[in-house]
């Protein structure tokens, strides 16, 4: 379940019997490589103890609306916006009557209202109360909204029933919830991406580079094969792991990295430059370390080659995608090379903020397009690179 890596999963747990396979359904997760949040409404902890699942998640379970201890006493906007997607597992018929309705009374349904993430239930009740209509009817309700149901199955129940009802198998769950992040909305392109910084020689000891960690880039490369696309990633050195089903180019130098990427154009359908390439380079390179042996040394640098102009310079049919990290005038900077580079979509955000942007884990981006723009919020880069990925989705469909 590599799908499943790094994504942060938020588990909803409600009041019925099936709450004890919610247990196995944390374990099955955190072994896919997932981080696991678990809120447990009233009911629910009355059939297993919230420290068991604190136990098995390595997190404190959630369980009060108004948590003195979150930003702002607004634990459920927090939850909201860390969650890449909420599953509530089981969902009893009382929990999908409250989602249905919209009620925010609570810590779990507040969430479901404030998260721009998937929500996706696994029903869990008796199975008269499946096959009642009111149930039927805001099963309906919830997946015209959009939510994703998960079952349920057809078995032996608790109450010694037989019929519908059933939450489904953890192992079946962590399956449909992987299912989640695969959208097909790239399917059948290939998408180029460049990311992380590259290093420019001054001798075999120094180089010139800059604070980029790749971390957008390479969740962007997850993103794109998530959204049905072929990625190959042109990667500046990081130590960052080779996303799942991603073929990774490795460079050192812009030169390098110019080479790398025009090799790779002419089978390009996409093409996302994300990299922050060192503008210059010294001029020349000592084949032996310099001494500290003069109070000054002057280095002359000369220009690298523009990796983006080139793209579309020399392949017009290629939809081009910039980013434009800026220190100050961010719009200004961003749509000025919008249009000089000739590009499908521009994505700028602001490194003078220092919570966001080179070597965070967060982000919060404008993106320009020729008669328009969309601000993404705040959100971890992988949140950000999946909206992303959505956003060159349509616009490429458009272009079509």
């Amino acid at each position: 379940m590599k799908q499943l890596a790094n994504k942060q999963i938020l588990l909803g747990i409600t009041g019925s019997i099936a709450a004890y396979k919610a247990c196995e359904l944390v374990r099955l997760l955190r072994d896919s490589g997932s981080d696991v949040r678990v809120v447990m409404t009233q009911a629910a902890t009355e059939f297993v103890s919230p420290l068991t699942f604190q136990a098995l998640s390595q997190n404190p379970v959630h369980r009060t609306l108004l948590d003195e201890t979150a930003e702002a006493a607004m634990g459920h906007i927090e939850l909201a916006r860390w969650a890449d997607a909420v599953v509530i597992a089981p969902a009893s018929a009382d929990s999908i009557a409250r989602l249905a309705q919209g009620r925010a009374d609570d810590l779990l349904g507040a969430v479901c209202l404030a998260t721009p993430a998937p929500v996706a239930i696994a029903p869990a009740m008796n199975q008269q109360m499946w096959l009642d209509t009111a149930t039927q009817e805001n099963i309906a309700l919830l997946q015209k909204r959009g939510l994703h149901i998960l079952g349920p199955a057809t078995g032996d129940q608790a109450c010694g029933d037989v019929g519908p009802g059933r939450m489904l198998e953890p192992q079946i769950i962590r399956e449909q919830i992987a299912g989640l992040f695969e959208t097909g909305a790239l399917a059948g392109l290939t998408v180029v991406i460049t990311a992380g910084p590259t290093h420019e020689p001054i001798d075999p000891v120094r180089f010139i580079s800059n604070y980029s960690s790749g971390r957008m880039g390479y969740a962007l490369a997850e993103a794109v094969v998530e959204a049905g696309a072929r990625c190959i990633l042109i990667s500046g050195p990081t130590h960052l792991p080779i996303p799942y089903k991603v073929q990774r180019v490795d460079v050192q130098t812009a030169q390098q990295m110019h080479t790398a990427v025009m090799e790779e154009m002419s089978n390009c359908n996409i093409f996302i430059a994300a990299a922050a390439v060192a503008d210059y380079r010294p001029a020349e390179t000592s084949t032996q370390k310099i001494k500290k042996d003069q109070q000054q040394l002057r280095l002359e640098l000369v220009r690298n080659p523009d990796i983006l102009q080139d793209v579309t310079g020399s392949h017009p049919e290629v939809f081009a995608v910039g980013f434009a990290a800026e220190s100050g005038s961010v719009e200004h900077y961003a749509t000025q090379k919008l249009s000089q580079k000739k590009l499908r979509i521009i994505i700028a955000n602001d490194i003078s903020r220092t919570d966001i942007g080179f070597d965070s884990p967060d982000n919060e981006v404008v993106v320009y397009w020729q008669g328009g723009s969309k601000q993404l919020p705040k959100a971890s880069k992988p949140q950000i690179a999946r909206q992303l990925a959505a956003m060159i989705a349509d616009h490429y469909n458009e272009s079509q």
